[in-house]
């Protein structure tokens, strides 16, 4: 897992503000000099905001904001960070993460992953058509034909074995799994039953953005989670390690995936 630079363990806000705004910088290619020129400030200083050093006020949020030509996300990010009942970085829009990012690993222990649903399957968990249709929009981060983005899907065996709306939505959910597996781009690997169960803590994507920087979000029972905290990213490189051990050959993987079909024709 690639190195994290050292973050104050101490202040979320101020480490989330941080990451923002140098992803968004580093989006437009623009130097931390250049912006420390347009706002007036020594180069130091936006060093240690984006590092998550140093606090900074709304009037530098707004000029920075303005620079970056950031829409007022940065300025909506520091007004979310500094009201009461948000100690933890709640900011992360997770699309714009999986959008900007070059490599997503993702775990799946229940259901096929989000990116890799037909659209008859993907309508079962979102009661409003805009949403399903969103996700499947989605998936052409790693179905177009110019630099699409690699994709790595760890998938638990009985998520093949779990009913989604009906047997025939199954297999041709299997199908497309199937079609997909086959793209350069995309790595599918099933995770079969050894008599331990793998990865239980439950479902996550991590990303890997295009300076090697890592952002992982979590499912939760309440809502997801996306972080980029070094703790979290250590806790969720060891359950890799230890689903990579588990997981098939792409192969044996295609294989599990035939077999699991029989079932749904």
């Amino acid at each position: 897992m690639p190195a994290h630079r050292r973050r104050p363990m101490h202040s979320p806000a101020l480490i989330a503000f941080g990451a923002q705004m140098r992803r968004l910088r580093l989006a437009k290619n623009i130097k931390q000099a250049a912006i420390a020129k347009a706002v007036n400030v020594h180069d130091t200083y936006i060093s240690k905001v984006e590092n998550g050093y140093k606090r900074c006020n709304l009037v530098f949020v707004e000029k920075v904001d303005d620079y970056l030509e950031a829409d007022g996300a940065l300025i909506e990010l520091w007004n979310n960070l500094n009201k009461e009942g948000h100690p933890v970085p709640l900011w992360f829009d997770w699309p714009e993460v999986e959008k900007d990012s070059v490599e997503l690993t993702t775990w799946q222990h229940s259901i096929i992953p989000g990116l890799l649903q037909i659209e008859e399957y993907a309508r079962a968990f979102f009661p409003e058509d805009k949403d399903a249709s969103t996700r499947i929009e989605r998936q052409a981060l790693i179905t177009r034909d110019e630099n699409p983005v690699k994709y790595i899907a760890l998938i638990k065996e009985e998520a093949l074995y779990n009913l989604v709306v009906s047997k025939e939505v199954m297999r041709k959910q299997l199908e497309h799994l199937l079609e997909m597996s086959e793209r350069p781009n995309v790595t599918i690997q099933i995770v079969a039953n050894d008599g331990l169960p793998a990865g239980i803590s439950g479902a996550f994507v991590l990303a890997m953005m295009e300076d090697r920087s890592e952002v992982v979000h979590l499912d939760t029972v309440i809502r997801g989670i996306t972080t980029d905290d070094p703790a979290d990213l250590r806790a969720i490189g060891n359950v890799l390690i230890s689903l990579r051990g588990k997981a098939l050959p792409v192969g044996m993987s295609r294989d599990l995936i035939r077999k699991a079909l029989e079932k749904w024709t």
